[in-house]
């Protein structure tokens, strides 16, 4: 039968008296090519089922994820057949336009913007189409699509990717020992900052340490700082040794000769949080301030809590030791 695919699927949707519109079909064909090279279309009752044993995955900024998808076709098939595998990104809120995140044909890839170089499919068994991605970055969060395409027919199930972390400053992080004089914004709308020692340039030596709050801003108009979270730290946080203790100047060379730069104040608080950094050595901060912190209290470390203990702001010409930070890519 020297019939044409084209002509062949028209005359079944004549012979059918319905008009030729796109129908989504949830029946597949298959190629089968006779002793005269006539490639023709055989309709079967084979069913392909795209699947995710989870609907939603959480990880940690700077790690990685595995996204499940999984697809089988019923009744099962004795030849694999050669899909197409294709996710999208959305995010979470809102109804914003899908982003390819990859695609994959045969041994065929092709990753798309920010995902380029950080995703992969799995592919451990038959009919594995998971996205890996590594490293986690904080705008990776979102819903993620996964449509497998063969043929005429297509499916997709989508997982969420949530990371899990946490907002500061918060009374919690406070009591921790979280110190910032600079006002930021907060993921409410709400401008605060956190206050363990009560100074005049913080709200006045008469108020007591605690959260401090601008309320509601305008989120246009007014101008702050940003207070971020983080669930990893990339790179490693550590006390420099250094046989004399150094101004704040001469704390900074010590960082950039020791092939690291001078540590910020969140990158302290998410190795002590994060890592188990525990140090009972006060140290110069990027921000000019000093600090140590404590993860096993103990005798002349501070208080009987866990925390990163604070000096405050004192005049950059006394010594003291320091805290570098050398990232890891």
């Amino acid at each position: 039968m020297r019939i044409t695919r084209p002509l062949l699927m028209l005359m079944h949707l004549l012979h059918a008296g319905k008009p030729c519109t796109a129908v989504h079909t949830r029946l597949l064909y298959q190629d089968i090519t006779n002793s005269n090279g006539n490639g023709e279309i055989h309709f079967r009752g084979v069913r392909l089922h795209v699947e995710s044993p989870e609907t939603s995955v959480s990880a940690v900024q700077g790690s990685n994820a595995t996204l499940p998808c999984h697809y089988r076709y019923e009744p099962e098939l004795s030849v694999p057949r050669r899909t197409r595998v294709k996710w999208f990104w959305q995010p979470v809120v809102g109804e914003g336009t899908e982003k390819d995140v990859i695609v994959a044909l045969g041994s065929r890839l092709r990753s798309y913007g920010d995902f380029k170089g950080r995703v992969r499919i799995r592919r451990s068994v038959q009919g594995d189409a998971s996205l890996v991605i590594n490293p986690l970055l904080i705008a990776d969060k979102g819903r993620y699509r996964c449509e497998i395409i063969d043929g005429l027919e297509d499916d997709s199930v989508t997982v969420e990717l949530k990371f899990q972390g946490r907002l500061l400053p918060s009374a919690e992080s406070w009591k921790e020992g979280l110190d910032w004089c600079n006002a930021g914004w907060l993921a409410d709308g709400t401008v605060q900052y956190a206050v363990s020692v009560p100074r005049e340039a913080c709200g006045g030596m008469d108020l007591a340490p605690g959260v401090r709050s601008y309320g509601t801003q305008h989120k246009t108009r007014a101008r702050f700082d940003v207070f971020c979270f983080t669930s990893s730290i990339r790179g490693e946080v550590y006390f420099l040794q250094h046989p004399l203790k150094l101004n704040f100047t001469e704390a900074v060379d010590a960082c950039v000769q020791d092939g690291a730069q001078i540590a910020k104040v969140g990158q302290l608080y998410a190795a002590w949080k994060l890592v188990g950094l525990d140090q009972c050595d006060a140290g110069w901060l990027s921000d000019g301030s000093i600090r140590y912190p404590i993860v096993q209290p103990r005798l002349n470390c501070g208080p009987p809590e866990p925390g990163v203990r604070t000096f405050g702001y004192l005049p950059k010409y006394l010594k003291y030791g320091v805290y570098c930070h050398k990232p890891k890519w």
